[in-house]
């Protein structure tokens, strides 16, 4: 209970806050993945809502999400080709499927293996991120990427501007701006984005501007969530069950469910330190999973843990599941109640909100110390960067696989050359070698570099006091010196192998007899 009530007040209010924060960002979310407003608000408050009840750190913020959201737009436009409709019927099914992925990550303690990302791989992660989320942005303020030009457009569809209201756009999205970077200056009593979002409505509706607005994206709620079948006839415009559709929703589902437990992870770690607590990240995978079939089964889209509204919770005096509960409640109580005000809110008010969000994901302070920090890691954040922006549609779990890939390459070439041999000539008859470091696959040519086999004295020893044998690949690199230094006349002995290398060594190595403790 004390995870609950050990402080109520600040716990509403805190999730009150959070939850006016929220709002924008899943209708621009909703926006970027292609489907309806409500899409994204409803799969806000299921997530809210479920995620307090079963997730595995107190006070983090779950919703619809950048990263996820960008991995949905090419499965979406794929089911909208298919029929109108079924991309968001695509989208659900594909939600319930990563909801399965992630129970199933947390019971094969997943995040057990975070530890082996490293800073390059996560920086890189949210830099694309960041990057492809003001990409996202372009064609609400007028320009289209078309094979990598950058050109402006004309658009005809009623969701995206004209020609001749693009000055007027731009000027909102830099007074948001303005306001989002400008106001913290004088108070944080409120939300910035909020406040700029209520000036831009206030100025979009005063002076009736004929400007994209949140109604032109598709319909908001006028209801609460009701459980949805997303299977069946394709007349009804749902999907069958079928390998065919779950062949199709796959990669989709498989790559939200990692970048999502991604970023979940990195927000934990972050409200971990920022409140000197710990907290089990399988629960926490276990929890995004069940809370993202929920989402599902209601209409909403799937997400992850808020970086910016998970510290926004915490610095408000959120610390209990009581302010992340609360943020879902209140965040469909405001969308029912003021629905009508919502649908005006120009799409220039979540542009710069967007923006503001990409700011604050980038690694500005990574970026700042590229100048410093070992070329090795600049590389890794490098390779996740590139390959996460030249995929086609942009993979952000491509590029974090490519980017530990690299890293892992990297650290054996460094790893390798810790094992050292030296030579000691104790008589004309007697020759010792002295072996330190690790012994495994990546370190065995340095091993063997290290000895001479073209000399043979009549007695070689060596001594493997302050080494460890790791794999079969470096009992088979000391059978195969032990080997060529027999055939070469010498009389071979190994010294003081410990007894964890000594039990590997006599279990898979061939020539054990020659060996001793």
């Amino acid at each position: 209970m004390r995870q609950w009530f050990s402080q109520p007040g600040p716990e509403l209010l805190s999730g009150l806050v959070v939850a006016f924060a929220m709002i924008p960002e899943a209708i621009a979310f909703s926006g970027i993945a292609g489907v309806d407003p409500q899409v994204g608000l409803f799969g806000a408050f299921c997530l809210s809502i479920t995620i307090a009840l079963v997730g595995g750190r107190s006070a983090m913020i779950t919703s619809a999400t950048g990263s996820t959201a960008l991995l949905m737009t090419g499965l979406v436009a794929s089911g909208n080709a298919r029929g109108e409709g079924l991309g968001l019927t695509y989208l659900l099914v594909a939600g319930l499927l990563t909801g399965v992925f992630q129970v199933l990550w947390g019971y094969l303690r997943l995040a057990d293996q975070m530890r082996f990302v490293p800073q390059g791989v996560l920086s890189g992660f949210v830099n694309a991120l960041a990057l492809l989320i003001v990409q996202a942005q372009l064609p609400q303020l007028g320009i289209s990427l078309h094979y990598g030009e950058t050109q402006l457009v004309e658009h005809s569809s009623s969701l995206l501007p004209h020609g001749s209201q693009l000055p007027l756009i731009w000027l909102l999205v830099v007074l948001g701006l303005v306001i989002i970077y400008g106001l913290p200056r004088l108070t944080k009593v409120i939300p910035a984005q909020l406040v700029a979002i209520v000036a831009l409505t206030a100025i979009s509706v005063g002076l009736k501007l004929n400007i994209p607005t949140v109604q032109s994206l598709g319909k908001l709620p006028e209801g609460l969530p009701f459980l949805q079948q997303p299977f069946g006839a394709l007349a009804d415009g749902r999907v069958p069950f079928s390998m065919e559709t779950f062949g199709l929703v796959l990669p989709t589902a498989l790559a939200i469910s990692l970048v999502g437990l991604m970023e979940t992870f990195l927000t934990q770690d972050i409200l971990d330190e920022r409140t000197d607590t710990n907290s089990n990240k399988n629960v926490e995978a276990r929890g995004q999973g069940i809370a993202n079939i929920v989402s599902s089964l209601f209409g909403g889209m799937a997400g992850c843990a808020l970086v910016g509204q998970s510290v926004m919770n915490i610095e408000n005096g959120g610390r209990g599941r009581l302010s992340t509960l609360f943020s879902g409640v209140s965040l469909m109580a405001m969308i029912l109640l003021g629905r009508p005000w919502l649908e005006q809110i120009p799409m220039a008010a979540l542009v710069a909100v967007m923006i503001s969000i990409a700011v604050s994901t980038a690694d500005i302070a990574g970026l700042r110390q590229l100048p410093r920090i070992p070329k090795s890691d600049t590389a890794v954040m490098l390779m996740t960067f590139a390959v996460t922006m030249l995929t086609t549609p942009h993979n952000l779990a491509l590029g974090v696989i490519a980017g530990v890939a690299l890293a892992a390459i990297l650290f054996s070439r460094k790893v390798a050359k810790v094992i050292r041999v030296e030579a000691e000539q104790i008589s004309p008859e007697e020759r010792r070698y002295v072996v330190s470091g690790q012994l495994f696959f990546v370190s065995k040519v340095y091993f063997l570099q290290g000895f001479d086999v073209h000399d043979h004295p009549a007695r070689i020893s060596i001594d493997l006091s302050d080494a460890h044998i790791w794999d079969q690949t470096g009992v088979s690199a000391l059978n195969q010196l032990i080997r060529k230094l027999e055939k070469g006349g010498s009389e071979v002995s190994v010294e003081g192998l410990n007894q964890e290398s000594l039990n590997l060594f006599e279990r898979i190595g061939s020539q054990a007899e020659n060996a001793h403790g």
